[in-house]
């Protein structure tokens, strides 16, 4: 068997699950998002992307598109090296000082990514931290369990969202560090987590709290901080971290806490240290973005009203659309052949792009499509999505929720 043999069988593992994962070769349209072009093998083609974590859109905002190319013409398209090196440019340092501001902390650090900046500041805080235990919401995103197995240090798992679980675990620790990691919401399911509580605990039993904000950042609180802004508990976190690449629209992640534990990850943490910094233009594209939605309600207001027109629409018709608290909107099809059978019938028969999630980003048999609106999914675009939908339901012979009540 030669090395190729063992790649390919793997792939081909994959392929037997049905859930070899295809990418849709798309072309993002700068003013006329949702819509874009799909370089299909026929030819290209016009399709309406209904799963984009650019959740506002604010990947074509003016303000973002202005700062970028301006910023690019000044100094150039790279950083140039690390932050150690040559990579520390000044638009970086504004992002950062920009962020900080937003979740109401000292500073704030960015790394390139949203995964990154998990990895890297989850396992460097446990390590710095002498004798800590780790406990790990059951859900938490794979970036953050990375962060946890990377720290070297005992890590307890707390069922998802379970306040007295969560409780009996840092009982179990008695008097070590303890580091509590949890997500405000959870992407694949929409749900929220109750981090005032969480907090209660925290301040009960002596431990830190990091709180993953990615998926709320831009699109919950009064300036877009995320969920911890809107319920007024952004101050009793100790650390916050977010994402520049979904509610902002550009990409990189970042962690904001006091000097000392920024300091400590800027000097500690692997994946800060060797990776070269992002690049001055996307610094300041994502500066504004933070910036704009910092003073501006308008797209927050319109997002929140189109996914509760999508929300009503499918329901209406029987989908089983699965409960969710925010601007994520599963639909539940249990079968990971059947969800990319269906994703693939929108895509060619009707020109609306949804990939299918399957194992391991959910459970096997929680296989399911993952809708997201934006502001600029207007109610004609709702209405083709529904009856799509309806289409592809009924030429898959899938389960609608009012059939599966009925037969109870």
């Amino acid at each position: 068997m030669t090395y190729d043999d063992v790649f390919r069988g793997a792939v081909e593992q994959l392929h037997s699950e049905k859930r070899y994962r295809v990418f849709a070769d798309l072309e993002r349209r700068a003013g006329d998002f949702p819509h874009a072009t799909w370089h299909a093998p026929e030819g290209a083609r016009d399709v309406v992307v209904w799963c984009s974590n650019d959740y506002l859109g604010m990947g074509q905002h003016p303000k973002v598109l202005a700062a970028l190319t301006e910023t690019a013409m000044k100094v150039g398209a790279g950083a140039g090296g690390t932050r150690n090196i040559a990579g520390n440019n000044h638009p970086l340092v504004l992002l950062e000082q920009e962020l900080a501001d937003l979740h109401g902390k000292e500073a704030g650090l960015v790394f390139t990514s949203g995964y990154v900046s998990n990895e890297a500041s989850i396992s460097t805080i446990a390590r710095l931290l002498p004798n800590c235990v780790i406990l790990s919401d059951a859900l938490n995103h794979a970036s953050m369990i990375a962060g946890v197995r990377g720290s070297g240090c005992e890590r307890r798992i707390w069922q998802h969202n379970d306040l007295e679980d969560l409780e009996r675990l840092l009982i179990e620790a008695g008097d070590r560090h303890k580091l509590i990691a949890f997500e405000s919401v959870y992407s694949m399911d929409g749900d929220i987590s109750p981090i005032s509580a969480i907090c209660d605990l925290a301040d009960k039993y002596g431990a830190m709290t990091y709180l993953d904000e990615v998926h709320a950042v831009g699109l919950y609180g009064p300036r877009g901080a995320g969920i911890a802004e809107r319920d007024g508990v952004m101050d009793r976190l100790t650390v916050i971290e977010g994402t520049l690449a979904k509610g902002f629209g550009v990409i990189g992640g970042y962690v904001t806490a006091s000097k000392p534990i920024i300091d400590a990850i800027r000097c500690y943490a692997p994946g800060f240290i060797f990776t070269t910094a992002i690049p001055p233009a996307i610094a300041a594209a994502a500066r504004a973005s933070v910036a704009h939605l910092k003073t501006s309600q308008v797209e927050r207001d319109r997002h929140h009203r189109q996914t509760a027109e999508t929300k009503f629409a499918l329901a209406s018709i029987g989908l089983p659309v699965m409960p969710s608290e925010t601007h994520i909107v599963p639909v539940l099809v249990g079968c990971p052949e059947k969800a990319k059978q269906a994703t693939d019938m929108l895509l060619t028969q009707h020109g609306i792009y949804i990939q299918p999630i399957n194992y391991p980003t959910v459970p096997r048999g929680t296989e399911r499509l993952r809708i997201s609106p934006s502001p600029f999914h207007d109610d004609a675009l709702i209405r083709e999505l529904t009856q799509a939908l309806d289409a592809v339901w009924r030429a898959l012979d899938l389960p609608r929720r009012y059939e599966a009540l009925a037969a109870e």
